[in-house]
C-alpha cells in the first residue's frame, strides 16, 4: 500500500462490514450478545433485545428493566414501523399532590430530589418544579413488556433464549470498562436505600476499571422474566415490590398502574431529506424536532456550503433552533394535546423566512422544564441479512435513574417523569397517567432505492441535533456511514450559545462567532454517542461512536 491509500483513509476508525449481520452498539460484551443472537439463527430483533438485556447488566448505569424502550424499524417484507413503549405517570398522582409532597419533605430528602451535585438545587419549595430524583420522578417502566412484544411479533426466538447472554453476565461477572466505572462512580451517590446499594455497589462501593461484577439480584430476576414471561414484573410479585418500594417512598404507583400497560406500534412520522427519506418516532417523543430542522435546513440550502464550513454550521444551528422552539411547545403525549404538522415543507418554508445570515437572538429554546438537555442513555442497531433493519433504544433517564431501586428485583427505576412540568399551564403538565416528553429517537433512513440505514445519537437534546448533523453527512457529502459519526459535531444550547466539538476547526468557532453566535467549546462526551446500520444493496455495514466504549461488530 502506498502513501496515498493511507491519506485517503481519514476517519477514526473502520467501518465494519458482516455477510450475516451487524451489531452496533455503546459496549463490546453487549455487541456480542447481539453477534451470538443471530449466530444461533435470530433475526435483528432478537439480537435487538439480547444487545438491550445485556446492556442492563454490562452497562447498567445507562439502561434497564425499570426504563422504557423504543424501535424504529425496517422489515425484510418492507414494512417500515415503530413500537413505542413507555408508561405514563401513576394514576393516583397530579400536581397538586406533588406539590404538597415537596412541601412536606424535610430537607434532607428535598435535597435527594433536587441533587445539587446535577445543578438542580433549589432554595424553597415553592420554586421547586419537579423532582428530578425520588419516588414522583418515577413513570411505568415499558421495558420488560417492551421487549417480550418485539421478540414475539417481529422476532423468532424466545424471550428466555435471547435473555441468556444478559443472564449469564449477571450471574457469572463481567469486566467493568473505563466509562462505564466512571458513570457508576458519578452514580455512585443516587443510592440512598439499602436495596439500592446492595445492588449495585460493593462493599459500599462503585468498581474501578476492569473490575469483575456480578449482579446477581438482576440475574435472578432475569431468569424468572425468561421463565415466566414480562407479566411478573406488571401483575406479580415484582410488580408489587416496584409499587411497594414507590409507596413506601410517599409515591403513587400501584400495581394497578403496572397492570394496566401494553406496548405499541405507532407509525412513524417522516419526511424526505435531499432525495433521502428519514423516518421519527411520533409524539411524544422528540422525533418531529429532527424532522423540522432537517426540512428548514433544506429550504434553506445548509448543505450548499462545503462540509467544514461555518455557513453550514450556522444554517443548521439555526434550522435547529426553530425546530427546538417548536417542539418543546407542542411535543407532548398526543392523547391529551391536539400538535401541529411540525414535520411538513409548508411548515418549514414557514419558519425559513425569518433566517438570515447571522444568528437570531430573538428565538428561545423554548424550555420544556423537561430537565433533559445532558441526559444520556444507550442506543443499539442491528441489521440482517433478510433485509431487516432495526434502531433500539432504551434508557432510564438520568444514569441509574430515580435512584430507586425496587425491593430485592435488582430493577433500577427511571426518572422519566421529571420531564413533567409542575405549570399547569404547559402542554407537557403532569397528569395522571399522561406520557412525559420523551428524548429518546431511534430513527431509520430510506438512502437509496435498496439502501436501507438505521441509527440514532443519544444525549438528551443532543439526539435529534445529531440525526440531522449525521443524515447530512451521508446524504449531502457522500460520507462513508463511520466518518459521519466521525465528524466533529455541534448543538445548539439551553442558554442560547452554540457548542462545538474541541476537535472542530480553529476557524469555524471564530467563523461563528462573527454571525453572531455565543460559542462555546466542550469535551467530545457532551456531543452523544451514536451507532449506525446499513443494508446498501445487500452489503450490510456498520459503524460506532468512536467518542465513548462502543463497539461494532459483524459476522
Amino acid at each position: 500500500m502506498d502513501a496515498s491509500d493511507l491519506d485517503s483513509f481519514t476517519s477514526r476508525r473502520s467501518t465494519v462490514y458482516g455477510r450475516r449481520g451487524v451489531v452496533s452498539t455503546s459496549q463490546p460484551l453487549a455487541a456480542q450478545a447481539g453477534i451470538t443472537t443471530l449466530q444461533e439463527g435470530g433475526n435483528a430483533f432478537d439480537a435487538a433485545v439480547a444487545t438491550a438485556a445485556a446492556l442492563n447488566v454490562v452497562e447498567p448505569t445507562s439502561t434497564g428493566l425499570g426504563g422504557d424502550v423504543f424501535a424504529l424499524y425496517r422489515t425484510a417484507d418492507g414494512e417500515v414501523g415503530a413500537m413505542r413503549s413507555c408508561g405514563g405517570a401513576p394514576s393516583g398522582t397530579s400536581i397538586e399532590k406533588v406539590r404538597e409532597a415537596i412541601e412536606d419533605a424535610d430537607e434532607e430528602t428535598r435535597s435527594s430530589w433536587y441533587p445539587a451535585s446535577r445543578g438542580y438545587a433549589v432554595d424553597s419549595a415553592e420554586e421547586a418544579g419537579m423532582p428530578f430524583l425520588g419516588p414522583h420522578a418515577v413513570t411505568v417502566p415499558g421495558t420488560a413488556r417492551g421487549w417480550e412484544t418485539t421478540v414475539e411479533e417481529l422476532g423468532r426466538m424466545t424471550l428466555a433464549e435471547v435473555l441468556q447472554p444478559a443472564i449469564e453476565y449477571a450471574n457469572n461477572g463481567y469486566p467493568v470498562t473505563e466509562v462505564v466505572s466512571a458513570q457508576w462512580q458519578h452514580g455512585e451517590e443516587l443510592f440512598k436505600s439499602e436495596h439500592a446499594r446492595d445492588a449495585y455497589l460493593f462493599d459500599g462501593e462503585a468498581p474501578e476499571t476492569g473490575d469483575m461484577v456480578s449482579l446477581p439480584k438482576l440475574g435472578a430476576t432475569m431468569e424468572r422474566i425468561a421463565e415466566e414471561g414480562a407479566d411478573i414484573v406488571y401483575e406479580g410479585d415484582i410488580a408489587e415490590a416496584i409499587a411497594s418500594e414507590i409507596q413506601e417512598l410517599g409515591g403513587f404507583m400501584t400495581v394497578d398502574d403496572l397492570a394496566d400497560f401494553e406496548p405499541e406500534f405507532v407509525d412513524p412520522v417522516s419526511t424526505t431529506y435531499n432525495g433521502a427519506e428519514i423516518y421519527e418516532l411520533p409524539p411524544n417523543n422528540q422525533g418531529l424536532i429532527a424532522l423540522e430542522a432537517l426540512n428548514i435546513a433544506e429550504e434553506l440550502g445548509a448543505a450548499d456550503h462545503p462540509l467544514d464550513s461555518a455557513e453550514r454550521v450556522h444554517y443548521f444551528a439555526e434550522a435547529m433552533k426553530l425546530a427546538f422552539h417548536d417542539g418543546h411547545r407542542y411535543i407532548t403525549d398526543p392523547e391529551y394535546e391536539e400538535i401541529p404538522p411540525l414535520a411538513s415543507k409548508e411548515w418549514a418554508r414557514k419558519r425559513a423566512e425569518g433566517v438570515g445570515e447571522t444568528a437570531d437572538h430573538d428565538v428561545s429554546f423554548g424550555v420544556p422544564d423537561a430537565q433533559a438537555e445532558d441526559a444520556d442513555t444507550v442506543l443499539l442497531c442491528v441489521a440482517d441479512d433478510e433485509g431487516n433493519v432495526v434502531s433500539y433504544i432504551n434508557s432510564r433517564f438520568a444514569g441509574f435513574g430515580s435512584g430507586v431501586v425496587a425491593g430485592d428485583t435488582g430493577i433500577a427505576l427511571q426518572n422519566r417523569g421529571a420531564s413533567f412540568s409542575l405549570d399547569p399551564d404547559h402542554p407537557n403538565r403532569l397528569e395522571a397517567g399522561k406520557r412525559p416528553f420523551h428524548t429518546l429517537v431511534p430513527a431509520v433512513a430510506k438512502l437509496g432505492e435498496d439502501d436501507w440505514a438505521a441509527f440514532g445519537v443519544m444525549g438528551g437534546y443532543m439526539q435529534p441535533q445529531g440525526h440531522a448533523q449525521v443524515i447530512s453527512n451521508v446524504v449531502d457529502y457522500d460520507l462513508s456511514i463511520q466518518a459521519a459519526l466521525d465528524r466533529p459535531r455541534w448543538r445548539y444550547r439551553e442558554d442560547g450559545q452554540l457548542a462545538v466539538e474541541e476537535f472542530s476547526d480553529s476557524g469555524v468557532p471564530t467563523a461563528l462567532t462573527r454571525m453572531g453566535h455565543e460559542v462555546q467549546i466542550l469535551a467530545p462526551l457532551m456531543f452523544g454517542g451514536a451507532q449506525f446500520v446499513r443494508n446498501e444493496d445487500g452489503v450490510l455495514s456498520a459503524a460506532t461512536e468512536p467518542r465513548k466504549d462502543g463497539n461494532a461488530l459483524g459476522y
